[in-house]
C-alpha cells in the first residue's frame, strides 16, 4: 500500500497534522457562533506556516475563517459539512490553493475543517520502512510457495502414492489383494472402497467361472473314458476310427483341468530343465516312432530354476507335441542358458498369427485337430514362472518357440 502511494502522489499536498490543531482553537460563543482562540499551538503552526489559512464549520452551517482563504473555495462554505476527507491541490507552484478537509472532534463540536499550510509529500522513510517489512513477508511467503506447499502436498498425497503402488501389483494371476484404506485422504477413500468392490466381485466371477469349468472336466472325464472303451472294443471298423476324436475330447478335458489345477498346484522345487527335457523325449518317442517323426535333445547350457515340476514338464510335451502335429519331421528340444526352446521343420507360422496362437481356443488352420487349448495353457504356466514364450522363425524354415526364465 505504501508503495501504492508513493506512486500516485506526485507532488506536494498540505500536511493533515493541522487540522488537530485548528480544531482545538476553535471555541463556541453563548449565542453558537464560533471565533478562534489563539492557543500556543496555533501560534506555533502560523510561524511555521506564513501562508496559513482555514476555515471551520459546524454541522448547521456556521463557520469562522482564518488567513487569506482563496475565493476559488467561496462556494464550498456552508456545504462542508458534507465533506469528511479531501486532499486539494492546484496544478502548478507555489500551491496555494493546496488543502486539506478534515472531520475533526473539536471543544465547540464536531467540524469539518478545510485550510492550508505546511506542504508535505510522502515520507521518504515511511516507504522505506514500508519495503523493508513487506519485501521480506513477500520473499517468506515466496520460499513458503516453493518450498513447503510441496511438501504438505506430497505429505498429503503420500497414501495415494502407496495405493498406487498397490494397484500395480494386482493383475489375473494374483487375486484376492486389496487397496489399502489406511492412510488416503477422506476425499479418496469412497474411490478406493469402490475398487475394492470391484476387485471382490471379480474375483467371486473368476472363482464361480473356475469351479465351473473344473467341474465340466471332471464330469467330462468318465463318459469319454467310457466312450474311448467301447470305440477301441467295437468290432466295426468305422467305429474305430473315432478313436481320434476321442483322443482329442480327453486331450481337451485335461487341458481344462490343466487350467484349473493352476491356481491349485504350487509344488515349487529346483528343476534341471536338462533332465527334464531327457525325459519328456524318451516319453514322447513311442509316439514320434509311430508317427515316422524324430526327437533331438541338445544341451547348449546349463539351466535350472524353481518351479513346478509337472507343470513345466506339461509345457515342454505341449510344445513338442505342438511340434508333431504341425511341424516337420524332426524335432529338436534346445535347453539354454535361460529357459529351452522347441525347433521344427514344418511350414512356420506366418509373423501375424505369432500372438494370436496364444490365445484360447484359436487355430492356426480351422480343421486343425488340436483343441487350441495347448499354447494358451503353456503362456499361463510360463507366466506363472516370471517367464515370457514367444514365436520366431526357424533360421532354415520352421518354427521355434522359446521360452526363457527371468528368475532362478
Amino acid at each position: 500500500m505504501a508503495m501504492a502511494l508513493r506512486m500516485d502522489s506526485g507532488g506536494l499536498y498540505t500536511d493533515e497534522a493541522i487540522t488537530p490543531v485548528i480544531a482545538r482553537a476553535i471555541v463556541r460563543a453563548p449565542d453558537g457562533s464560533l471565533s478562534v482562540r489563539e492557543t500556543p499551538e496555533l501560534a506555533r503552526l502560523r510561524m511555521k506556516s506564513p501562508d496559513l489559512w482555514f476555515v471551520a464549520e459546524d454541522d448547521s452551517g456556521r463557520h469562522v475563517a482564518s488567513g487569506g482563504v482563496p475565493p476559488q473555495y467561496a462556494s464550498l462554505l456552508g456545504r462542508l459539512s458534507h465533506l469528511s476527507y479531501a486532499h486539494l491541490r492546484d496544478r502548478s507552484p507555489p500551491y496555494r490553493l493546496s488543502a486539506v478537509i478534515r472531520r475533526e472532534v473539536a471543544p465547540a463540536g464536531t467540524l469539518t475543517i478545510l485550510g492550508h499550510g505546511e506542504l508535505t509529500g510522502v515520507s521518504l522513510v515511511v516507504l522505506i520502512a514500508s519495503n523493508v517489512i513487506v519485501i521480506p513477508i513477500f520473499i517468506a511467503l515466496a520460499l513458503i510457495s516453493m518450498l513447503v506447499t510441496p511438501w504438505i502436498v506430497r505429505k498429503a498425497l503420500a497414501g495415494v502414492s502407496a495405493i498406487a503402488q498397490e494397484a500395480e501389483q494386482i493383475d489375473a494371476n494374483r487375486r484376492g489383494r486389496r487397496l489399502s484404506e489406511e492412510h488416503v485422504p477422506i476425499e479418496i477413500a469412497p474411490l478406493v472402497r469402490a475398487v475394492n468392490d470391484a476387485l471382490r466381485r471379480l474375483d467371486e466371477g473368476y472363482e464361480r467361472q473356475r469351479r465351473f469349468i473344473a467341474s465340466a472336466a471332471h464330469e467330462l472325464r468318465t463318459p469319454i473314458a467310457i466312450l474311448r472303451l467301447k470305440v477301441d472294443t467295437a468290432a466295426e471298423p468305422a467305429t474305430r476310427k473315432l478313436s481320434g476324436d476321442v483322443a482329442r475330447l480327453s486331450n481337451l478335458a485335461e487341458q481344462m483341468l490343466d487350467i484349473q489345477r493352476l491356481d491349485n498346484e504350487r509344488n515349487l522345487e529346483s528343476v534341471d530343465l536338462g533332465a527334464l527335457a531327457r525325459r519328456v523325449a524318451a516319453d514322447l518317442a513311442p509316439l514320434l516312432i509311430a508317427s515316422k517323426r524324430t526327437i533331438e535333445v541338445r544341451i547348449e547350457g546349463m539351466s535350472s530354476l524353481r518351479g513346478d515340476v509337472g507343470a513345466l514338464e506339461r509345457v515342454m510335451t505341449n510344445l513338442v507335441q505342438n511340434a508333431i502335429e504341425h511341424g516337420g519331421h524332426h524335432v529338436i528340444l534346445r535347453v539354454t542358458a535361460s529357459g529351452f526352446e522347441v525347433e521344427d521343420d514344418g511350414p512356420g507360422i506366418p509373423a501375424e498369427e505369432r500372438e494370436r496362437v496364444f490365445e484360447p481356443f484359436h487355430r492356426l488352420r480351422p480343421r486343425s485337430t488340436g483343441s487350441g487349448l495347448g499354447l494358451n495353457l503353456v503362456q499361463q504356466i510360463v507366466e506363472r514362472h516370471d517367464g515370457r514364450v514367444s514365436i520366431v522363425g526357424a533360421p532354415a524354415g520352421g518354427t521355434i518357440v522359446r521360452v526363457e526364465f527371468t528368475s532362478r
